[in-house]
């Protein structure tokens, strides 16, 4: 047995892909990478092999379906050179099967052929002592084998060939013969399968799982990947159980005392508070609050953009008091305008972690929750990722605010999908006419972890953020319209001045 076999793992040099399989493929070992044409196979192949020639392992191509000229106008468009890192096998049919006159009538070709093609695979491998090998597809030699029976032998009898030579074997099949034939499963050490999705509008969405890995632990379900110029990088699950950081809970200020007071002191250090109301109604600018309050302490924050364009909120922000390119420009402000149609779940947590994982990253916005269910194929989905997301950013000390739009502008109100009870705040804002004019209100209908005030107070923008008294001689303010005990008519709620 070769001293790698069983031993080791052989990292694939995908990004995010050797977290899933727990360090790699096990080495000596042969695997089976399946996937309807397009999802990225070849892709995945040459990166392993390339990983290999990295790390002083030779690497064998071995390709049945494209011819050696089409990889290396794949490699080219990733930027990777093949020429001298990874030998590229072509076998062709033998001239003798392609010539008439020598064809034999008492044997069936796709016999010979299959003999001859495997005799020119074993042959390559032995010239070649490749450490590492790619056998591009399954799918030509079930072709030639006709009968299951015979296609499991082969198989058999490839494995078994590898395994005296302690190569790591990564097989392709494109599915394109037989998709119910799951021979190759019962034989090979690990099945990884590719899937590409076509959302009613947008870009294509692919993912992938580990189907099995003998004697081994893995990251199981679905993992969003992309194929970017530069390979393939796949996105993990993410899994908040599985990180945690120590940090002081504290409470952190808006630096608006009567908005501190309606917060019973402020927000908890490592919590999560949804903003929820109609269009329009300041949700986003009270986001805005809480990280110019985080800047001005010294610490780091983020906002993960769906709705606006950056240079609208630049513009809408500076007359508000909130200078945010100049927060940039510190390093202390990130902005990331995303774009819901081009976006997986699964990268849009990823783009989370990469910004969380900065120490002293302490606050993060996503605005909206409306964009981000346009990136999810279903509501139960949204919830379920939209919780594992928010209980990392909580375990690992972040402030998250996010934003709701809710359907409607005065009066009843619908919400697209129910997360209040995911959040550890949850802040209600509301339209309200009084005197002919259109008012906006705000509320904290839930607060863990400490008392909040229950009143309902009226805020206005005005050259920043104001927060006015508690609206106490009023009912009806939530419905839109404010009556006075007795009194059927609206009323001015307050005075502004």
């Amino acid at each position: 047995m070769d001293a790698r076999e069983g031993t080791s793992k052989d990292r694939t040099g995908v990004p995010g892909l050797d977290e899933i399989l727990l360090g790699g493929l096990a080495s000596g070992r042969v695997f089976l990478l399946e996937g309807s044409p397009g999802t990225g196979k070849t892709t995945m192949a040459l990166r392993f092999l390339l990983e290999g020639a990295r790390a002083g392992e030779r690497g064998l191509y071995v390709t049945l379906s494209e011819t050696a000229k089409e990889l290396h106008h794949t490699a080219e468009a990733h930027g990777w050179e093949l020429d001298g890192k990874i030998e590229v096998f072509e076998v062709v049919p033998p001239e003798s099967l392609l010539d008439a006159d020598q064809q034999q009538s008492l044997l069936y070709s796709s016999d010979l052929e299959l003999g001859e093609t495997v005799k020119l695979i074993f042959q390559a491998v032995e010239r070649s002592k490749a450490q590492r090998i790619v056998l591009d597809s399954l799918s030509e030699i079930r072709l030639l084998a006709q009968s299951s029976l015979r296609y499991r032998r082969q198989i058999l009898a490839l494995k078994h060939y590898f395994a005296r030579h302690g190569a790591t074997v990564l097989m392709l099949d494109d599915l394109t013969t037989d998709v119910l034939d799951k021979t190759v499963h019962s034989v090979a050490h690990g099945v990884i399968r590719l899937e590409e999705l076509t959302p009613d509008y947008g870009a294509e969405r692919r993912r992938l799982r580990i189907v099995k890995y003998r004697a081994q632990g893995f990251r199981g379900g679905y993992h969003d990947f992309v194929i970017r110029a530069g390979g393939a990088q796949v996105f993990p699950r993410l899994v908040a159980a599985e990180h945690r950081r120590d940090f002081e809970r504290g409470r952190i200020g808006t630096g608006l005392p009567a908005f501190d007071t309606l917060l019973g002191g402020g927000i908890e250090q490592g919590s999560s508070t949804l903003l929820v109301g109609p269009a329009g109604s300041g949700k986003t600018t009270l986001a805005w609050q809480f990280v110019a309050e985080a800047i001005r302490k010294g610490d780091k924050a983020a906002m993960f953009v769906f709705d606006e364009e950056i240079g609208l909120i630049f513009d809408r922000a500076k007359p508000l008091g909130f200078d945010f390119p100049a927060m940039q420009a510190t390093g202390r402000l990130q902005i990331m305008q995303l774009d819901a149609a081009e976006l997986s779940p699964g990268e849009f947590a990823h783009n989370v972690r990469l910004v969380a994982n900065d120490p002293a990253m302490k606050t993060v916005v996503i605005d909206s929750l409306n964009g981000y269910q346009a990136a999810m194929p279903e509501e139960n989905s949204l919830v379920l990722h939209m919780h594992e997301l928010i209980q990392y950013l909580n375990r690992t000390g972040v402030s998250t605010f996010v934003t709701m739009a809710q359907q409607g502008i005065i009066g009843e109100m619908k919400s697209p999908v129910d997360v209040t009870y995911l959040a550890d705040a949850v802040i209600l804002l509301r339209f309200f006419e009084a005197e002919g004019a259109v008012r906006r209100a705000l509320s904290v209908i839930k607060k863990r972890g400490g008392r909040h005030e229950d009143t309902i107070r009226e805020f206005w923008l005005d050259r920043g953020l104001h927060i006015g008294e508690p609206l106490s001689q009023f009912h009806g303010v939530l419905r839109g319209t404010p009556m006075l005990p007795g009194n059927r008519a609206p009323v001015r709620p307050v005075s502004r001045e």
